[in-house]
């Protein structure tokens, strides 16, 4: 282990990381099987924590034509929205951080596997996978890219097709890793992301010139996480057939609010005046006609 790694917070999981990989390379003696093999099994363990993610997602789907009632109300005091719309995830039991659970477990795994490779990359510079390493590469080195070869010779390389195949899964990623949202000015920041994300790691990757094996391992996490994030959202009615009840839900949600009391509700034409003295049309005080003085 070198001094940086051995000076790292992260040495304890680089470590285990480490041991991981050695372990299934006797299993497996290909470290490029190896890196797909392990990202199965991280997705595997993260299961019950990207379920939470889901559930959380889901939650937050029928709740939003009723967060955008609270907006609409309180969008002048910003204090009281928020202790309504906190009053509105606890009524329905939807925890609105814990769609970010998962992305902060698997945050440390991947810059400890960066680490780890890097630990062991004298093993990684005489591994070969499919055409990394193949006679084909070897040849095609003078194929390059402002001089950074196309095709790498060994896992511990960069391998630029490799690089734009997991920008290209960066992107899908990215694009559907949320739901469809009926939100316009959100639906445009998730098209900006699957635009910018992949855009910052190609230019990274490029940059620094990541290890080969580094982008399989990424590749196949991609591809699981697209994988999973389909059967999730299916399951979880925020694509498919039960996308009609999560909308039915969504809009029952919001009109109980709007007829659960006069603070929350939202002005609608022609709604009679409240009878703690508010009009519920425009949030005026309700005309009340004037007493006769007794003679």
């Amino acid at each position: 282990m070198t001094p940086l790694l051995a000076a790292n917070f992260l040495d304890p999981l680089v470590r285990v990381l480490a041991q991981v990989l050695t372990g299934l390379h006797h299993v497996i003696p290909s470290y490029g099987w190896d890196m797909i093999v392990l990202a199965l099994v991280l997705r595997i363990i993260l299961w019950p924590l990207s379920a939470v993610q889901f559930r959380s997602m889901a939650g937050m789907q029928k709740l939003a034509p009723a967060v955008k009632q609270l907006q609409a109300i309180y969008k002048g005091d910003p204090q009281v929205l928020n202790q309504k719309m906190m009053a509105l995830y606890k009524e329905h039991k939807v925890n609105p951080l814990a769609g970010c659970v998962p992305l902060l477990v698997q945050f440390p795994v991947l810059i400890g596997l960066f680490w780890a490779i890097q630990s062991q990359i004298k093993e990684f510079g005489a591994e070969h996978w499919l055409w990394i390493g193949s006679g084909a590469s070897v040849a095609a080195q003078g194929l390059k890219i402002f001089g950074t070869p196309i095709f790498a010779t060994s896992l511990a390389a960069p391998d630029l097709f490799l690089l734009v195949l997991y920008v290209v899964s960066m992107y899908f990623t990215v694009r559907y890793g949320s739901p469809p949202s009926t939100d316009p000015q959100q639906a445009q920041t998730q098209k900006m992301m699957a635009i910018l994300s992949p855009a910052m790691i190609a230019y990274f990757g490029f940059q620094y010139r990541w290890a080969s094996a580094l982008y399989i391992y990424w590749l196949a996490s991609n591809v699981f996480t697209v994988a999973q994030q389909y059967y999730m959202f299916r399951r979880y009615g925020l694509v498919g057939p039960k996308a009609k009840e999560t909308a039915a839900a969504a809009a029952a949600i919001a009109a109980q609010q709007r007829s659960g009391g006069d603070a929350d509700r939202v002005a609608q034409p022609g709604a009679k005046p409240a009878k703690n003295g508010t009009a519920a049309s425009n949030g005026k005080r309700a005309y009340r006609p004037k007493k006769r003085a007794r003679r």
